[in-house]
Parts: structure tokens; sequence; C-alpha cells
């Protein structure tokens, strides 16, 4: 273990060399990096929302919303499943978690059951025959009762938060926020830091609207003012603009439904200068788009966002490019997020904002300077001690130690990793984890001096004893720090991360350059006696 080939001596050495150049970038000013190609400039450590300020917002997913819909929709299937099974019923009703149905004949039953366990959809997205239907249908005389199963409540809300998760980190990038940390955390709720985000109120409006978009018909024969709807329709109000109307009558089906919407943008309009969003269907929507318009010249037709009607124009000619603009009292910033929202795509509930700070840069400056305070002082009583301990084998594990800090960094920044107070923390635990290599093989060199055998022999042994010794504990370390990094959020991995970057760099610096340093001087100096 004391020879090293001409070939991976330069190896070793163009290693922390060129960590030193991509670590550089973390402490040059912006001037200086503005002069530098992009590429280089931007291979950075990104600073979390401890360090550089910014807003941390907790959400919760209306988890009632969700199941309500899937009912509703259990609702309108069974109108649809008995009418094509020609069974007669007198009424229909909505529970929260399940539908029950009276039929006008019990005699019926069987072919009822039957039609209504067609509404099932399978849990998981498997198929029927390997899968469990997210249904139960019971009897009970002449009513059957059409519930959701704990299963499908359990996955809906799997994949509710999965969707939202989606949708939300989408509707963050259009605002141009770096490196945001997005998590699910426990059953309902998303976790959001914004780095450098100091006012949340524009993204706590982009993420707290639900943006589910759907084209329907305006029922022009009722009149809004009355407060009552014919049954399949419902009264809505109107945005701002709406044809200087409140509200709307307005046929509960929908033509078309906003999820098949591909493109959204703000623009203004060239006659009346007024800010528009101008939208454009998939291949799908556009041709269920030129349908409705096509049959429905005439009458008007409304935009509905979230349960409001943004416009309601009337329908001159069909519409057959699948393209279409929004007007409704715009303006430049209300539109650009109309078109964001659309973009991203609709929430499958609502998101509300149960939890919510702000972080100051000011203090995230002071946890910066605390946290390099607090490093520095570390490493200056790791030296400390291991020059006291062991002289000039400790001075090289000084400075393979501020080599393992140089390439730790040099490794967050090719990843772009963000690096937060418990990061920093990382990197002062990896000062004792690391050294305590050295330790090991410094007290292994020791023992063999004192048996009397000869200084090559002493550091041979040294080094070959300790190693198994080295890889166990480093092994053990990077699999727990695996483990917070698999099962943990947020801080918890960027801790994991640092953690692991120091400990698989240490053995490339505790046992490969510091042997090559006391190889080196070893065969330089020839010395009858180790300093240890």
């Amino acid at each position: 273990m004391l020879y090293f080939s001409r070939w991976k001596i330069y190896m070793i050495v163009a290693t922390c060399v060129a960590g030193f150049i991509v670590m550089l970038p973390n402490f040059l000013g912006r001037e200086t990096l503005a002069s530098l190609p992009s590429w280089y400039a931007n291979s950075r450590v990104a600073l979390g929302l401890d360090l550089r300020g910014g807003s941390h917002l907790l959400l919760e997913v209306d988890m009632a919303t969700v199941i309500r819909d899937r009912v509703e929709g259990l609702v309108d299937g069974a109108r649809q499943q008995l009418r094509t099974a020609n069974v007669g019923y007198t009424a229909i009703t909505a529970g929260d978690r399940a539908v029950t149905v009276q039929l006008r004949d019990a005699a019926q039953t069987d072919d009822a059951v039957k039609a209504l366990r067609g509404l099932s959809n399978p849990v998981g997205g498997v198929t029927m025959a390997g899968g469990q239907p997210d249904i139960a249908v019971s009897v009970n005389g002449p009513t059957v009762t059409v519930a959701l199963s704990e299963v499908a409540l359990r996955d809906r809300a799997t994949q509710a938060i999965e969707q939202s998760i989606e949708i939300v980190r989408r509707r963050i990038d259009e605002t141009g926020v770096n490196e945001p940390t997005i998590a699910r955390q426990g059953t309902d709720r998303i976790l959001v830091q914004l780095p450098g985000v100091e006012d949340p109120d524009r993204v706590k409006r982009l993420l707290g609207t639900t943006a589910k978009m759907t084209f329907r018909l305006v029922d022009s024969s009722a009149d809004p003012s009355t407060g009552r709807a014919p049954p399949g329709s419902e009264i809505l109000p109107s945005s701002e603009g709406g044809r200087g109307q409140t509200s709307y009558v307005i046929r509960k089906k929908v033509e078309v439904d906003g999820a098949t919407l591909k493109n959204a943008t703000a623009s203004t309009n060239s006659q009346s200068g007024e800010w528009v969003v101008n939208f454009e269907f998939n291949s799908a929507g556009a041709n269920r788009f030129a349908e409705i318009t096509k049959a429905n010249v005439g009458r008007p037709f409304a935009i509905v966002l979230d349960n409001k009607v943004i416009s309601a124009p009337v329908i001159r000619e069909p519409i057959t490019g699948g393209r279409g603009q929004i007007s409704g009292n715009f303006s430049a910033a209300s539109a650009n997020d109309l078109a964001v929202l659309l973009r991203a795509g609709a929430l499958p509930a609502p998101l509300k904002v149960i939890e919510e700070r702000t972080v100051g840069p000011d203090l995230g400056a002071d946890s910066i300077r605390s946290g390099l305070t607090a490093v520095a002082v570390g490493f200056v009583m790791v030296c400390v001690y291991m020059i006291a301990s062991y002289g000039l084998f400790g001075a090289f594990a000084c400075f393979a130690l501020l080599i393992n800090i140089v390439l730790t960094l040099a490794a967050l920044s090719l990843l772009h990793a963000t690096l937060t107070l418990p990061g920093i923390a990382g990197v002062l635990l990896t000062l004792g984890l690391a050294v305590d290599a050295n330790i090991l093989i410094n007290e292994r060199i020791r023992e063999e001096t004192k048996k009397g055998r000869g200084v090559f022999a002493s550091m041979e042994a040294g080094f070959s004893r300790a190693y198994s010794t080295i890889v166990d504990s480093n092994l053990t370390t990077a699999i727990k720090m695996a483990l917070l990094f698999i099962f943990g959020t947020g801080t918890i991995k960027g801790f994991a991360v640092t953690i692991t970057f120091g400990i698989l760099i240490s053995m490339f610096t505790a046992t490969v350059l510091v042997r090559l340093m006391m190889v080196t001087w070893l065969r330089q100096t020839r010395p009858t006696a180790l300093p240890v």
C-alpha cells in the first residue's frame, strides 16, 4: 500500500484541483460570475429557505371535495346505468360516501345490482380480474345502496395528493421560483418551501385556486333573479365583467372539460386593447368543442372557472379550429395568472393554507454566518487535537480534511443540491467522521511501532489493518443516511446527502490522499522513527 505509480499521483492531484475549481463559483461575487461562462457560473450550491430567506407554506387537500365529486359521479352514472337496463326508480339520493337508489319494483333488484356494479373502477389502476372494485353494492328490500369502500377512499386520497403535488410543482415552475421544495407531509398535506420569495401572496393565490374550468350551456329559459333553477341546472355567480350580470342559470352537464386544454397564453385584444386569455384544445377537445358550437349556434356558452362564470359569449358560428378567447375585465397580472393556472391543470380538490412562515433575507444571512463560523471553529478544534496528538501525521490529516470539505462542496455544486442549516450541520459532523479514519490509522501505526517493527513495516501494517475497519464504519453510516434520504423529507434529505458525500469523499482523502502525503514524506526524508 506504500507504492504509487506516476499516473495515480497525477489523478489524485488532478481530482483535488478539479474539486477546487468546481467549488470556486460558490465564493465569487455577482460581477465576477457575470464575466464567466454560464455553465460554470451556474454550477453552484443552491441555498435553502433557512439560509436564503423565502416562504414556507403547509397546504391541506380538501379530501371531502374529492369524495363528494366521486359520489356525484356515481349519481349521474347510476341514472344512466339504470336507464340503459330499463330499471325503474323513484329516487336517487347522495350521502357522504354512498348513493341510495329507491326502486319502483323490488323484483328488479337483481337487474339493478348488476347495472350498478358496472359503475365500479379498479382500485390502484389494476385490472378488475386481479384488483378490487372501489364500490360495494348492498340491497335492503327495494333500496339499493352503492357505497365507496375504505380501500377506494385511501386510494383516492393517495391519487389526490400525488396529482396535487404535480400540479403545484407545475404552477410554481411557471412563476420562475428556483429550487422549490414540494413534498408530501402526512396523509393529506403538502409542504411547499420557496427560497427567495418574500411575498407569498401571489403564490398563495395560484395554489389556492382549484382552476377547474368547464364549458357549459346557459339555460336562457330560466331567470336567475328568482333564485330557483330548473332540474339539471344551477345558478352560478358571475365574475367581474360578465355581461353586466351578477349570476347565470347554467346547465350542470359539462359539454367540454378544461382538462382537454393544450395551451393558454395571456395577450391583449388588438381591437379593444383589453387583456384576454387565448386557449387551445387538444385534438379530442377541439372535436368536441366543434360539435357543441355547431349544434348550439345562437345560444350563450358559459366558461366556468371554479363555479364562477367568467364569460358567457353567444355562439355566432361553429368554432372548428380548437382555439378560443376568454375576456372578462382582466388586468395584465390576472390574465397571466389565469393562463398559468390553465396550463398547469386543475387541482383535484381545493388546497387550504394551514401554516405560513416567511424567513427574511437578513435572518438567512445570519444563519449563513453562524453556520460558517461553526464549521470554521469545528475545523480548527479538530486540527488542534490532531496535531497535538499525532504531530506531522496529524497535520497531513488536517490538510486532507480541508480537501474533503472542498470536494464535498464541489459534489453538491455539480448536483445543484440545496444547502440548508441541517446540511451545514452535516458538513460539521463530517469533520469528525472523516478524521476518525486517520485516528484509526495513526493508532495502528503507533501500536506497530511500539512492537519494534521498522518504519516502512509499521506504516504498511497501519494502513492495511485499519482499512477494513474504516470501510465497515463508513458503510454502516452510509446505510443509515440512505434510509434517512428514502424516508425523510426536506431538510432531512439535505442532511443525509451532505453526510453521504462527506463519508464517501473521506474514503479518498483519509486513506488515499493522506497515504500519498505520508509516503512522499517517508521516501524523501527516510526517518529512523515515525512522528506518532
